[in-house]
């Protein structure tokens, strides 16, 4: 289906986080995926190893990066590229709600510090 409206799209929470589907096989997409994270104030990172590039596009607030051990403050409207294989933490420290947009390719994983590995439904 070439459209989603907001009203189809599928919700995912996991980690304090809300993840809003809207691109993926499910929904017609082949090979992107894309969503949009919620995360509440005061929310603290899961760190995580990706397997598939990713780009974080705040759309509102501000959030807390940790990207391969080095630390990045971001606002609404800036961008973060993660490659394959980087770790990465998002937290929001601050008082107030903040959102992003998220586009992958279809098939990402993600493995915790634990060694679980996820394959996350809302980019597969």
């Amino acid at each position: 289906m070439p459209v989603v409206r907001a009203s189809e799209a599928v919700v995912h929470d996991l980690h304090g986080v809300r993840f809003v589907s809207y691109a993926t096989p499910h929904s017609g997409s082949k090979e992107l995926a894309a969503w949009r994270g919620e995360i509440p104030a005061g929310t603290k990172g899961t760190p995580h190893t990706v397997t598939r590039e990713e780009i974080l596009h705040v759309l509102s607030g501000s959030l807390h990066l940790t990207l391969d051990g080095t630390a990045h403050a971001l606002t609404a409207g800036d961008t973060a590229i993660v490659n394959a294989g980087a770790e990465l933490s998002v937290e929001n420290p601050t008082d107030s709600p903040a959102s992003m947009w998220v586009t992958t390719s279809v098939g990402l994983e993600a493995t915790l510090q634990d060694g679980t590995r996820i394959a996350p439904p809302w980019a597969n």
